[in-house]
C-alpha cells in the first residue's frame, strides 16, 4: 500500500481500531485517537525507526485498509482487543511473544477481584477453574490500566482487600472499592457491578447505557432517589468518556509541533466583585479561532469565587454531548483553577490534558503549568486561545453590566449561551 492511496479513503479525525488487510487476510489491528493521523504515521520516510522493518514489510504488503470509529478512546483500546483474540492477526501476534502482553482478569470469587496480569504470570501462575472473566491480549499494558482508573470511578471494585473485614481499605476512603471490605455492599450488588464492567470490556457500551437508564428510571418511579441518581451519575460518565490519555503518544507521534487536526477550548471567568458574573468558551480548531463554537455561560450562585465559576460553567459544557470533545482544555489563572477543571473531570470519568495561563499584576502570561507534553508544543496556540477567551469573556462581561444598568434584557453578542 502507498502513501496517495490513502486519499480515497478518508479516514474521520476521530478515535477507532484500523485494520490493514492483505487480500482476505487481516494483517494487524491498532487503536487511534485519530484514525486519520495515526494511519498517516505509517507511510513516513521514517516508519523503520519508528516501528521496525517487520512493519514496514506489514505496509508494503497490504492491499486494503478499513476502519470502526469509536465514540471514545476507552471503547477503541477495548474493541483493539477483543478483534485481536477473535482473528489472532499475525502482525499483532508475532509483534510480541503473548507472554508480554496484558489481560484483564476477573476472579471466580464471592466477590470477584479485578486484576490486571501480564501473560507470563497469567498463565504460569493461574488456572481456569479460578477465572470467571478474561480479556485482552491488550498491546500496551499502561493504556489498560489507565482505562481501568477511569472504569473504576464509574464501577468501583475490589481489587486487593479482604471481603467484610470490618475495616474500609484504602481504596474505599478514595470511593473506588464499593465496600466489600467493610460489609457496606451484598454479593448481589457487588455482582451487579461486576456485570456492568463485563458488559463494557465485551464491547457493549450502548447495551450497558440503555440498561442503566432504564434502571434509573424505576428506581425513579420507586422513588429510590439515591440509586437513580447513581445510574444518572454512571450514565453521564459514560457518554463523556474521551480519554486521550489512554493513547496520548498518538497525538503527538503523528503531529509533533503541528496543529492540525487540534481542538483547543479555552475558558475565562468575568465579573466585578462577584457581580454579573459570567463564563466564556472559545475555541482553536487546526490552529485557527472557530467562533461558531464560542459559548457564553451565566454563572449563578458562587460569589466572589473564580474557581468555583469555572467549574460551574466547565461541567455545564461537559452535558453537552453534542459539542465535539476538546483534545486540549485552557484555564486562565493558576493551580486553584487547573485542580477545579480536573476535579470535573474526574467526576464524570474522562481525562482531557488540561493547562492553565499564570498571569503577572499586570494580567499579562507569566508561565503556563499543566500538561507537559502541550506545553511544549502548543504554546503559542494556547497563549493565543487564553487571550481570546479573556477579551471574549470581558466583551460579554460588559455587555451584561451595561444592560443592567440601563435595564436591557439582551446583549448583542449572537455567539450561543449555554
Amino acid at each position: 500500500m502507498q502513501k496517495n492511496e490513502l486519499i480515497r479513503y478518508e479516514l474521520p479525525d476521530s478515535p477507532g481500531v484500523y485494520l490493514f488487510w492483505k487480500g482476505e487476510e487481516l494483517l494487524y489491528v491498532g487503536k487511534a485517537t485519530s484514525l486519520k493521523d495515526r494511519t498517516k504515521s505509517y507511510f513516513t520516510h521514517d516508519l523503520i525507526q519508528a516501528r521496525g522493518e517487520r512493519i514496514r514489510g506489514m505496509i508494503e504488503s497490504a492491499t486494503t485498509l478499513t476502519w470502526n470509529a469509536t465514540d471514545s478512546v476507552l471503547e477503541a483500546l477495548i474493541l483493539e482487543a477483543n478483534l485481536i483474540k477473535k482473528h489472532q492477526p499475525p502482525f499483532n501476534i508475532l509483534e510480541k511473544d503473548n507472554k508480554s502482553y496484558n489481560y484483564l482478569v476477573i476472579t471466580k470469587e464471592q466477590y470477584p477481584r479485578v486484576l490486571v496480569l501480564r501473560g507470563r504470570e497469567l498463565f504460569q501462575q493461574w488456572n481456569d477453574k479460578d477465572i470467571k472473566h478474561l480479556f485482552g491480549p491488550f498491546p500496551q499494558g499502561g493504556s489498560l490500566k489507565e482505562a481501568l482508573k477511569l472504569v473504576r470511578k464509574i464501577f468501583p471494585y475490589r481489587d486487593m482487600c479482604t471481603p467484610e473485614s470490618g475495616k474500609p481499605c484504602f481504596n474505599r476512603q478514595l470511593g473506588l472499592c464499593p465496600g466489600v471490605c467493610e460489609g457496606a455492599t451484598t454479593t448481589e450488588e457487588y455482582a451487579v457491578m461486576i456485570k456492568n464492567i463485563v458488559t463494557l470490556f465485551s464491547g457493549r457500551k450502548k447495551t450497558l447505557v440503555r440498561q442503566l437508564e432504564k434502571e434509573m428510571k424505576v428506581y425513579a418511579k420507586q422513588e429510590r432517589f439515591e440509586e437513580a441518581a447513581c445510574r444518572s451519575r454512571q450514565v453521564h460518565a459514560l457518554t463523556h468518556i474521551h480519554d486521550v490519555a489512554l493513547i496520548r503518544g498518538d497525538a503527538f507521534s503523528s503531529r509533533g509541533g503541528d496543529t492540525r487536526g487540534i481542538r483547543i477550548e479555552s475558558y475565562d471567568i468575568a465579573h466585578t466583585a462577584g457581580m454579573e458574573t459570567v463564563g466564556v468558551m472559545t475555541v482553536l480548531e487546526d490552529g485557527e479561532i472557530k467562533k461558531s463554537d464560542y459559548r457564553m455561560f451565566k454563572v449563578r450562585g458562587v460569589g466572589n469565587n473564580d474557581t468555583k465559576a469555572l467549574a460551574q460553567v466547565f461541567e455545564r459544557r461537559l452535558t453537552h454531548q453534542e459539542w465535539p470533545m476538546p483534545r486540549l482544555v485552557v484555564v486562565d489563572g493558576g493551580k486553584g483553577q487547573l485542580h477545579a477543571i480536573k476535579r470535573v473531570m474526574s467526576s464524570v470519568g474522562i481525562d482531557i490534558p488540561a493547562v492553565a495561563v499564570v498571569k503577572d499584576e499586570r494580567h499579562r502570561p507569566r508561565d503556563v503549568i499543566g500538561d507537559r507534553a502541550f506545553r511544549a508544543s502548543h504554546q503559542k496556540e494556547i497563549l493565543h486561545a487564553n487571550a481570546e477567551a479573556h477579551r471574549f469573556a470581558q466583551r460579554f462581561h460588559d455587555i451584561r453590566r451595561r444592560n443592567r444598568l440601563t435595564g436591557k434584557r439582551n446583549g448583542s453578542i449572537r455567539q450561543k449561551g449555554a
